[in-house]
């Protein structure tokens, strides 16, 4: 096993039963630190702002949002013991080999966006803290942060959550006593106001949330021991760490939405924490900066997934991770200083598209994973040039995807496009809850008509 200060050697390759270890403590840590984050915070404050909710309502609908969400992004987490390999790679399950690519390609974009969105309002809290500190500056702060923990890999972030965990909860803690208990707007932040429409786009914006973190929750959960035990305690460790983490930092959000009024959300909780503001917004920096590595370090390997895809002779090790962590470090950076201007906007439109591309591909994801074949994949499939027994496409599987994205757009409700049903609802977008209930079916529809039946392992040709 590494030591802490050592490079990550494994890859995208299995881990072997030898160099398992670790243990569910560890997956509720990395789940619950890294939520308790100013990114997490603003999302939370979406259902009082721009929802216009009061916070009785914003909080039930946030927590029915991440309970749901929750329930998918943690039966993702049980298939990392079992594989011991990062969530793409698995993806070749379904899609075949490179049928699996554009999907992964998406999931890339999505972890440089979270990226770049976190270095812009972790570049923000520090602003607060100090207001002659520029943009860049902050932004180049929030970046050096996240260098160790994404280029050091697994082991690092484990590390940095379990003090996350202490640190960002403390943090936070203070934020809800200051929000709740002192600030005199208490009051009117407690005054039931109720609307359907609203509390249905905050229900989809929590469930979305957790949702994001399926194409990456087994990474961190492959290194456990195989095992039907492992399996359960990866499922309850990352849904009881990553639901709660999110609700607290949510509903802090969600309440400094109605005392803000009409200020931007960091600037209206400098305000209320008056002296405590530094020490807190610094912690909340911090851990947008450790949030940040896991990004970057699960959109490495996601990147090095496609890269094998089409050189699978080469063996991509530390080194390679190494040099694609840099470069998409970078490109976060990028972005972020491109978009601070408009980052609400940006942040706004992002959540939308990942919306439409994300909810197919988990609905069959897991409905192949345990509804079809109940975890029983040949993983050495997973690296063979010829793709093994899944092939180099999976059609009905990426039919099914398409499928999957196209019944969402009449219930599209976006900036750029609103679908006829979703106007019907008032402008609330249910796209992603009639997604998930169409496309397993039609997979498994599509699955046992069309491609083959479902054999035991070692026997599907």
């Amino acid at each position: 096993m590494e030591t802490i200060g050592a490079l990550e050697a494994e890859t995208i390759y299995p881990i072997s039963s030898d160099r398992r270890h670790g243990n569910a403590r560890d997956l509720f840590t990395v789940w619950f630190g890294p939520n308790l984050m100013m990114l997490t915070v603003v999302t939370g404050a979406l259902a009082t702002t721009v929802f216009g909710l009061s916070l009785v309502p914003a909080l039930l609908a946030l927590l029915a949002g991440n309970l749901v969400g929750g329930v998918f992004m943690a039966l993702h987490a049980a298939q990392g013991p079992r594989l011991g390999v990062p969530q793409m790679i698995q993806t070749r399950g379904q899609f075949g080999l490179f049928g699996a690519v554009p999907v992964t390609a998406v999931i890339v974009l999505m972890y440089v966006g979270f990226a770049a969105s976190n270095l812009v309002l972790g570049a923000e809290g520090l602003q607060s803290c100090f207001p002659g500190l520029g943009r860049f500056p902050a932004i180049l702060i929030i970046q050096i942060l996240s260098i160790v923990p994404a280029i050091l890999g697994y082991h690092v972030i484990h590390v940095a959550a379990r003090l996350l965990t202490l640190l960002c909860g403390a943090a936070v803690l203070v934020c809800l006593w200051q929000v709740m208990g002192v600030h005199p707007a208490v009051h009117d932040v407690v005054a039931p106001s109720w609307g359907g429409t609203g509390i249905l786009r905050t229900l989809s914006l929590a469930a979305l949330w957790q949702i994001a973190y399926a194409p990456y929750v087994s990474d961190s959960s492959r290194y456990l021991p195989a095992g039907p035990k492992s399996e359960k305690y990866a499922f309850l460790a990352c849904f009881s760490g990553s639901v709660s983490g999110s609700m607290l930092a949510m509903g802090l959000g969600a309440a400094i939405g109605i005392v803000a009024g009409g200020a931007h959300v960091i600037q209206a909780l400098t305000a209320i924490l008056g002296v405590t503001a530094v020490p807190v917004l610094l912690a909340l920096s911090i851990g947008i900066a450790v949030a940040n590595a896991m990004n970057v370090y699960c959109g490495a390997l996601s990147t090095l997934t496609v890269a094998q895809t089409f050189t699978p002779d080469r063996h991509y090790g530390k080194g390679a991770r190494l040099v694609v962590t840099v470069g998409l470090l970078s490109l976060a950076f990028g972005m972020a200083t491109l978009m601070a201007d408009q980052f609400m906007t940006a942040y706004s439109e992002f959540l939308e598209l990942l919306m439409s591309v994300m909810i197919p591909w988990t609905a069959i994801n897991l409905t192949d994973y345990y509804i079809l074949h109940h975890g029983d994949y040949d993983v050495a499939s997973f690296f063979k040039k010829d793709g093994g027994i899944y092939g180099y496409y999976n059609t009905p599987a990426l039919i099914c995807y398409g499928v999957g994205v196209a019944v969402q757009i009449p219930f599209l409700a976006t900036n750029l496009y609103t679908g006829s049903m979703a106007r019907m609802l008032g402008g609330v977008d249910v796209s992603w809850v009639v997604s998930l209930i169409l496309t397993p079916v039609i997979y498994i529809v599509a699955e046992r008509t069309f491609r083959r039946k479902v054999l035991p392992a070692g026997e599907r040709a």
